[in-house]
């Protein structure tokens, strides 16, 4: 028996065994030497996609806006409506038809109801008077016109005017027509309807010389650049696109998030990217404002033409801080679901902190009945269920914004947080009772 144990392999069985090892080896070996040529194959394609993804993201987003003026008339009356309001824009229009009502009220006028008796010596008194008398019935004027512009009649001026020409889409985005009109490469605002206003009201006060001033049409600049045209141009591409274009831009990044090999690390770069590039609109639009307020003749208004800007530009600037905010909101969530040490971490103390709440409730009394076990055995489908759901509420909010971002992600954690304490395995099954156990009868010795 000893020697048997002892006995040595035989020679023929240890060389088969080292020529499938061999074999197998030089697999390996082909295998790691076509990989990763695949692999970089598949790393620069992602990254490919993901890098036009990011690029088209504020192309999209810019898009998006334009389409939205352009389509949707409560948008754009929402958008255009806050500047009947706007102190400097107030300011500028009361300037201007200041200037257009003065420009027709002439001061010997005012002696046209006179007795001509006592037009000789009012003439000498006027001429005396000169420029005093002159910028009192300026003053007076203006102060109607102030008047007229912080009225509710200057607001639905304004807001009847932009949601008339909507309907055609001739306003400042696209062309213009109506109250307003593309005119010398400006987009302006006919204020006709607020000069015979402050004419009725010169009129009311005692000044009847205002009756006779004609039908003036005078207006105030909301857009101006040397290069409307091609602007005009460029934004009617863009509201084409409106549509597509956020979409070829979403499903870039998300192929070549699918096309990587590590999809969950793309995916953060990718959301991140997309974030990093919508921040740079955001500035761009800043840089923007003081080159295009730098440009602007002396005669247009500064800060009114500031005001209009800040407008116009207001929902597109709520779309970055929009994307940014859905942008870090995936990445958290994609990071926080991942293997790594620190996701892991923060997971096992968020669950931690759920059962010792679970705990504590336990102790005072609380059962979940027959909902613990429901939620334990179906809290895949409840999960992803509930990701749907804060899903499709952004997708069905009409426009959507930072905030409203934010409260849907506190939403979905909230409700995951309510499933991790619901959760609760059922009770296992009690073992069967032992039967009544037999007494040994003596037996005798």
């Amino acid at each position: 028996m000893a020697a048997d144990a002892q006995r040595s392999p035989d020679p023929s069985e240890e060389r088969s065994e080292l020529e499938q090892l061999r074999a197998r080896v030089a697999a390996l070996e082909a295998g790691g030497a076509t990989r990763p040529t695949h692999h970089r194959w598949r790393s620069f394609l992602s990254a490919l996609l993901v890098i036009v993804g990011c690029v088209l993201a504020p192309l999209a987003a810019v898009a998006a806006w334009t389409a939205s003026e352009v389509d949707d008339t409560d948008r754009y009356v929402a958008t255009v409506a806050p500047l009947a309001s706007d102190p400097a824009v107030q300011a500028a229009a009361a300037n201007r038809v200041t200037d257009a009502v003065m420009g027709h009220l002439h001061l010997p006028d005012l002696l046209a109801d006179a007795a001509p008796a006592d037009r000789p010596r009012l003439e000498k008194a006027l001429g005396a008077l000169g420029n005093p008398l002159e910028n009192a019935v300026r003053g007076f004027v203006h102060g109607k016109a102030q008047d007229v512009i912080a009225s509710d009649f200057f607001q639905r001026v304004w807001v009847d005017a932009n949601r008339g020409i909507h309907g055609a889409v001739d306003k400042a985005l696209t062309g213009g027509g109506g109250a307003v009109r593309v005119n010398n490469q400006s987009v302006t605002v006919d204020l006709a309807p607020v000069v015979d206003r402050v004419k009725q009201r010169l009129v009311d006060e005692g000044l009847a010389v205002a009756a006779r001033i004609p039908q003036v049409h005078t207006d105030i600049t909301v857009l101006r650049s040397d290069h409307l045209g091609k602007l005009k141009t460029w934004l009617r591409l863009l509201r084409l696109a409106g549509f597509w274009l956020p979409v070829l831009a979403a499903l870039l990044i998300a192929a070549g998030v699918l096309l990587s090999v590590h999809r969950r690390r793309v995916l953060v770069a990718a959301v991140l990217g997309a974030a990093f590039a919508m921040l740079i609109l955001g500035l761009g639009l800043t840089v923007f404002r003081e080159v295009y307020l730098n440009a602007l003749p002396d005669t247009v208004s500064q800060p009114a033409a500031g005001a209009v800007y800040d407008i116009l530009v207001r929902f597109l600037r709520t779309s970055v801080r929009r994307i940014v905010a859905l942008a870090v909101v995936i990445a958290l969530a994609a990071w926080l679901t991942g293997g790594g040490r620190r996701a892991t971490f923060l997971r096992e103390a968020w669950r931690s902190g759920i059962r010792a709440v679970r705990g504590a409730a336990d102790r005072t009394g609380f059962r979940t009945g027959p909902a613990g076990p429901f939620v334990h055995r179906f809290r895949t489908w409840i999960t992803w269920i509930l990701v749907a759901a804060a899903v499709v509420t952004y997708l069905l909010w009409s426009y959507p914004t930072g905030w409203v971002v934010l409260v849907i992600a506190l939403v979905l954690l909230c409700a995951m947080a309510l499933v991790e304490f619901l959760d609760e395995p059922p009770a296992p099954a009690a073992p069967p009772a032992p039967g009544p156990r037999a007494e040994a009868t003596p037996t005798a010795g």
